[in-house]
């Protein structure tokens, strides 16, 4: 027992010690210091994580202003994520998309609106039966300023609601684009069990309580 006792407290230091390191380089990407991508042709770019990206992708191109949205990965402390490793959960990364947007017409508040109106706002690590890390909300800021209205919006709605809101906020960093199979998957594979079972009625809880005048005439 003397010699079985030693050699589980050192078992249990060394996993200490890697818990540790993962924990540090995921600690790192929080608190770096955010990128601010340019805008390009007059669009601007916004980055949002709220569970699988195929959802996602379609309920940000149903609003007025969105030229597009792509599927990808972002959060994470590995370089070059692909949808089989970031499925594992130790990456870091969350499935995320990219909105390409036109700032005269829409605006950073309006894309945060939506994706509060678009999603449970309490469910920690996924959105309905996708769980995991992968799948977990996270809003990413450019600037101080992003920052700020992220932060006042999550705040008033938890103090609206009375509940705990489990969206992270991440400074920008990079975003990573998914394989090109998911790129617009929903409108590709309509008749896709999961699209028609839960892309579709997700995108149409969403499009029943927004604004209408926000939203796209056909989508």
């Amino acid at each position: 027992m003397k010699k079985i006792l030693p050699l589980f407290i050192i078992a249990i230091l060394f996993s200490c010690q890697n818990t540790a390191q993962v924990n540090s380089k995921q600690q790192a990407v929080i608190n770096a210091e955010p990128i601010e991508v340019p805008l390009k042709e007059g669009k601007a770019r916004a980055y949002f994580a709220s569970g699988c990206f195929w959802c996602v992708e379609a309920i940000y191109e149903s609003v007025k202003g969105v030229e597009e949205s792509i599927s990808g990965y972002s959060g994470g402390h590995t370089k070059n994520p692909t949808y089989a490793a970031s499925n594992t959960g130790k990456t870091g990364h969350a499935e995320a998309v990219e909105i390409i947007y036109d700032p005269n017409v829409v605006s950073f508040e309006t894309l945060v609106d939506v994706y509060f109106a678009s999603q449970n706002v309490t469910q920690v690590n996924g959105q309905g039966n996708d769980r995991g890390s992968q799948y977990r909300s996270i809003i990413f800021y450019q600037n101080e300023t992003q920052k700020q209205i992220i932060l006042k919006k999550k705040e008033a709605l938890a103090k609206k609601l009375g509940i705990k809101i489990a969206a992270e906020v991440y400074p920008f960093q990079k975003f990573w684009v998914a394989e090109d199979y998911h790129q617009n998957y929903e409108r590709l594979h309509p008749n896709n069990s999961y699209i028609r079972n839960v892309s579709i009625p997700r995108l149409n809880r969403f499009k029943s309580k927004f604004p209408k005048e926000l939203l796209k005439d056909t989508h």
